[in-house]
This record gives C-alpha cells, sequence and structure tokens, in this order.
C-alpha cells in the first residue's frame, strides 16, 4: 500500500508538472519555427518586419515563464535578429536589450539550452561595433563562445559562431577547425530547416577561407 501511495503521488507531481513545462517548450518551439521560416525563407528585405512582429511574441511568451532561462533566450534571439535586419545605429537600442535578456538567462540557468546565451552573447560582443558606438568586445566575445563550447562543444552554432569570429580576426586555420567540427555536429531531429540553413553559411564561410588562404 506505501508503494502504490508513493507511486500515486509521484505520479500526481509529474501530471502537475508537466503543463507548465509542456507550455514553454511548445512555445519555445513555436519561436524557433518561426525564426527558422524568417531567417532562412523570408527574403532580405522582408525579414525586419517579420522580427520584429516575432519579437512581440517572444516577449509575451517571455512574460508568462518569467523563471525560465529559455525564454530569455530565445526573445535575446529574435530581438538580436531584428537588429541585424534592421541595421544601423537605430538597431544599437535592440542588441543592448538582446544582451540584457542573455545575461538574465546566465543568471537562471547558463547551461539551458546547450549555453545557447553564452554563444549568442558571444556573437554579439564581435558583431557590434566598439567604444564609443556599441559595446563590441573581442575579448569578451572569444570568452563567451569558449564557454558555450565547453558546454556544448560538438555544437553547430557554438561551432559557427566562433569559426566566424576566428575568421573576422583573422585566425584562418582556427576558424576552418572550428567550421569542419560544425559540419560534423549532429543533426537537431526537431530543426531540420535551422540545419540545412546553418550548413550553407558554414560553406559558404569555409569557400572565403579558401579564397584568403590560396
Amino acid at each position: 500500500m506505501n508503494a502504490f501511495i508513493r507511486a500515486s503521488c509521484a505520479l500526481f507531481a509529474a501530471l502537475a508538472i508537466s503543463p507548465a513545462f509542456a507550455g514553454v517548450e511548445e512555445s519555445i518551439a513555436r519561436l524557433q519555427s518561426e525564426w527558422e521560416q524568417i531567417k532562412y525563407r523570408q527574403p532580405a528585405d522582408k525579414q525586419e518586419q517579420a522580427f520584429e512582429a516575432l519579437s512581440k511574441e517572444a516577449a509575451q511568451v517571455r512574460g508568462e515563464y518569467p523563471d525560465r532561462a529559455e525564454a530569455d533566450i530565445w526573445y535575446g534571439i529574435v530581438v538580436a535578429s531584428h537588429a541585424g535586419a534592421k541595421g544601423g545605429l537605430g538597431a544599437l537600442s535592440l542588441v543592448k536589450d538582446a544582451r540584457a535578456a542573455f545575461e538574465k538567462a546566465l543568471a537562471k540557468n547558463p547551461n539551458a539550452l546547450d549555453g545557447s546565451a553564452y554563444t549568442s552573447l558571444g556573437s554579439l560582443y564581435y558583431q557590434v561595433p566598439g567604444w564609443p558606438i556599441g559595446f563590441g568586445d573581442k575579448d569578451k566575445a572569444r570568452e563567451y563562445l569558449g564557454k558555450a563550447l565547453a558546454i556544448n562543444p560538438r555544437g553547430i552554432d557554438a561551432n559557427y559562431f566562433m569559426g566566424d569570429f576566428l575568421f573576422r580576426n583573422g585566425e584562418y586555420d582556427k576558424a576552418r577547425a572550428a567550421l569542419e567540427t560544425a559540419l560534423q555536429a549532429p543533426p537537431r531531429p526537431t530543426r531540420p530547416l535551422a540545419d540545412e540553413g546553418r550548413r550553407k553559411e558554414i560553406e559558404t564561410l569555409l569557400a572565403r577561407i579558401r579564397e584568403k588562404t590560396r
């Protein structure tokens, strides 16, 4: 009887927890899917408006799950993508907003989504202009990308962004190694479009490295 009660209690606890967990997982999956469609299927001149609309959805998800780092991460990714599509000085407030979201995610759970907050912060720090215009910092970029790889050494995104950073820094051999590791990353069954798009970006960057090192 005691065993039955314990099992019943465990089942009840699982049932009580699972709707909220499923809710955030479903919401994140929806944001991922919509982001991928915009990033890899929408024409470039349509992306700014589409990412702006998606950022409102991401903000709503973030408000629904204030304790979940995953919601902060995907809000930051969407807002950073909006900034990239917008471009210019007008995008600086957006990238600062994205940075703050990633920092909050790290404070909650640095391992969430395989260290994606570290990856995303690192990518911001090498792509945003430095002082006095922005907060760009190569040393911080290298630090955060390194932390992302420590958590997920075979990840396609962490290795891609490290490769892109190293390429921009003129470290071509190291960049090639990171990108080749990215190409060998295990596929993500729920994100085939993202994998396809990222692999094309990797191949393009490897071609640029070959041109630089002839």
